[in-house]
C-alpha cells in the first residue's frame, strides 16, 4: 500500500443499481500516456448512492487493451489499483510489462476506481512542491485536509453527505457492472496492495464471476491498517537492523543516537526545488522519512548509510531524499480524498478494538493522524460480511514480500487460510523473503501468474510443485547496504 502521505510517505450489496449498465457508452479509440498503440476506452453511469437509482449518478471510466491475438480467450483480466486512491488507468503503463504474456490472448481492463482518475475524482492539491515542514507537519497535514474535504464537499458528488458513497463495498459494484457492459463472462482478478481488498471484496459479493485470483502485498478488510502500519513498519525496520548487522555493527547505536538527539534544527534542501530548509526534525517527522524507503529494497539499502551520515554528522540530506524518491511518480499519486474516505468508513471506526502492538518507534502516530482527519470526514455505511474472508470457489495465488512494511507475510498467511478453509488446494501463498511491497516486478513472478491464469484447468493453476518453480524468486537476497564513494586526494 502505497504510503498514505503523499511523497513520505493503502449494508449487504444493493444490486438494484446494477440496472445502469444499460446506459454504458460505447467503447472508443483512446490514447494514454506512456502506452504506444491505440487502445479503448468506455464509460457508464452509475448512482451515486445504490440506493437511490434514480439519484445522482457519476461517471465510472475504463480502460480496455485489447488482446494480441484473433482468437483470445473471453475471461479478461482486471487490475485493481492499490492506495487506496490511485487511477487505475494511470498506473496502466506500469503494469503492462508484468501483464504482457497474459495480455497476448485476454484483454486487460483497468478501471478508475470510483474517487479515482476520471471516475468522479476526490483529489486533494499536490503538496510535492512544498516545503518539507509543510509536507511534514502533522498540523499542516491537518489544515489542508480540512479544506479539501470542504471543497470536495461542494462538488455535485459530494454535496449532502456524498464522501459516503465511496466504499470498497460499493465500488465493487461498479466493477461488476462494467463486466456486464463489456460482456466478459468471468474475470481474472489482479489486485496490488489496497487492490487485494478490493478483489476479496469483490470475490465476497460475486464469487461466481471470478475464474482466478491474484493478490499480492494483501491488504485484508478486517485489517485496521492505522494500527498495522505501527506494527508492520517497526518489524521492517528492525529486520532492516538484522540484515545489516555484521556489515554495519555501528547501525542501532546510530538510530539511537539519532532518536536521542530530537528534536533539532537542521538545513536540508527541499528534493524537488533543492532550496535549502531549516526546521525541526521531530520523531513523527524522522518517522515517516524513515519508514518510505522501507518499502523498496533497492531504497532501503541505501538507509543505514544515511542514518549513520544523520547521527554522526546531522546531515539529514539522505534520508529525506530518499523519503522523496519513493512514490515519486505522479502516475502512482493518490486521490487523497477517495483515501480518507475508504479509511475513515472501514478503518478507523475498529482502531479501539485493534490487536496490533504499537511499534516502539513509530508508536501510535499514524493512528493518531488518521482518527484527526476522520473527525470530521463524512462516514459511509460498511456491511458486517465486508470483514469477512469465505473460502473461495476458485483458484486464489497469494503473494507477499517479507521485508514489506505496509502489507508483510502475517497478512497474507491469514488470508490464505481463510480463503482455503475446506479446499486448502485451492490458495497458495507465494512469499519471498527479502521482497518489499509488492512483488509482481520480483525475478520470475510475472511468468508465475502467467502460468496460473492460462493453465487451463483450475487444478493445473496450483500445481503440487508450484513452490519449487518459484524459487527463481524465493531465492533473490537483499540488496547489500549502499556503501558512499569516498573522495580522495588529488594528486
Amino acid at each position: 500500500m502505497r504510503e498514505p502521505w503523499q511523497r513520505l510517505l493503502l449494508l449487504p450489496a444493493l444490486l438494484m443499481g446494477l440496472g445502469s449498465v444499460a446506459q454504458a457508452a460505447p467503447l472508443q479509440p483512446c490514447r494514454v500516456d506512456g502506452i504506444p498503440t491505440e487502445l479503448r476506452c468506455g464509460s457508464l453511469q452509475r448512482p451515486l448512492d445504490p440506493a437511490r437509482p434514480d439519484g445522482a449518478q457519476v461517471d465510472i471510466h475504463y480502460l480496455v487493451v485489447p488482446a494480441m491475438a484473433r482468437n483470445k480467450q473471453p475471461d479478461a483480466v482486471l487490475m485493481l489499483a492499490g492506495g487506496p486512491g490511485q487511477s487505475a488507468i494511470k498506473v496502466a503503463p506500469h503494469m503492462l510489462p508484468r501483464l504482457s504474456r497474459l495480455n497476448n490472448r485476454r484483454d486487460l481492463v483497468f478501471i478508475d476506481q470510483r474517487g479515482t482518475g476520471k471516475s468522479a475524482p476526490l483529489d486533494c492539491p499536490d503538496d510535492s512542491q512544498l516545503p518539507i515542514t509543510e509536507q511534514l507537519d502533522s498540523a499542516a497535514q491537518l489544515r489542508r485536509l480540512d479544506v479539501c474535504r470542504a471543497t470536495l464537499e461542494k462538488l455535485p458528488y459530494g454535496k449532502e453527505g456524498g464522501l459516503r458513497f465511496f466504499t470498497t463495498a460499493i465500488a465493487m459494484q461498479d466493477m461488476e457492472a462494467v463486466r456486464e457492459a463489456l460482456g466478459v463472462p468471468q474475470w481474472n482478478l489482479v489486485g496490488g496492495s489496497y487492490g487485494t481488498r478490493a478483489a476479496l471484496e469483490y470475490l465476497r459479493q460475486f464469487p461466481t464471476k471470478v475464474r482466478r485470483t491474484i493478490i499480492d502485498g494483501v491488504a485484508p478488510p478486517d485489517m485496521v491498517l492505522p494500527a498495522s502500519f505501527s506494527t508492520d513498519g517497526q518489524a521492517a525496520l528492525d529486520k532492516l537492523f538484522e540484515a545489516h548487522a555484521k556489515t554495519r555493527p555501528q547501525l542501532r547505536a546510530d538510530w539511537q543516537k539519532l532518536l536521542a538527539s530530537l528534536p533539532r534544527e537542521v538545513t536540508v534542501a527541499q528534493p524537488l526545488t533543492g532550496v535549502p530548509e531549516r526546521f525541526t526534525v521531530t520523531r513523527a517527522l524522522l518517522m515517516r522519512a524513515v519508514r518510505a524507503p522501507l518499502y523498496q529494497p533497492s531504497l532501503a539499502a541505501a538507509l543505514p548509510a544515511a542514518i549513520h551520515a544523520a547521527a554522526a554528522d546531522g546531515n539529514f540530506a539522505g534520508l529525506f531524499g530518499l523519503g522523496n524518491a519513493f512514490g515519486s511518480n505522479p502516475a502512482t499519486r493518490l486521490a487523497m480524498g477517495m483515501h480518507f474516505s475508504v479509511m475513515c468508513a472501514e478503518d478507523v471506526p475498529r482502531l479501539a478494538g485493534a490487536k496490533d502492538t504499537p511499534g516502539a518507534d513509530f508508536q501510535a502516530l499514524d493512528a493518531e493522524m488518521y482518527s484527526s482527519v476522520c473527525k470530521t470526514w463524512p462516514r459511509g455505511d460498511v456491511p458486517a460480511d465486508f470483514y469477512k474472508i469465505p473460502p473461495t470457489p476458485s483458484p486464489v495465488l497469494v503473494m507477499s514480500g517479507g521485508a514489506d512494511p505496509a502489507t508483510p507475510t502475517r497478512h497474507g498467511d491469514r488470508v490464505a487460510q481463510a480463503l482455503g478453509a475446506g479446499h486448502p488446494e485451492r490458495v497458495q501463498h507465494l512469499v519471498v523473503p527479502e521482497a518489499g511491497h509488492g512483488v509482481m516486478a520480483v525475478g520470475c513472478v510475472r511468468d508465475l501468474m502467467f502460468r496460473f491464469i492460462d493453465a487451463k484447468t483450475d487444478a493445473a493453476a496450483l500445481p503440487p510443485n508450484f513452490t519449487n518453480d518459484a524459487t527463481c524468486a524465493t531465492r533473490i537476497p537483499r540488496p547489500t547496504a549502499f556503501q558512499p564513494v569516498q573522495g580522495g586526494t588529488a594528486q
